[in-house]
């Protein structure tokens, strides 16, 4: 992925972010952050592991 690719892909993610954040204010991030972190890491040790 070339420099400007890789800039452009950013900027477009950060427009997302932006729009996803809406009317929370920066000292919220993390009532919102910390428990789809949690439900994202419970999803992940919860998960069926294949058995070799």
């Amino acid at each position: 992925m070339n420099t400007e690719n890789h800039s452009q892909t950013a900027a477009f993610l950060w427009s997302i972010a932006d729009l996803l954040r809406g009317d929370f204010k920066q000292s919220q991030y993390g009532r919102i952050i910390l428990p789809f972190t949690l439900l994202r890491r419970m999803e992940c040790v919860l998960a069926p592991t294949p058995i070799k």
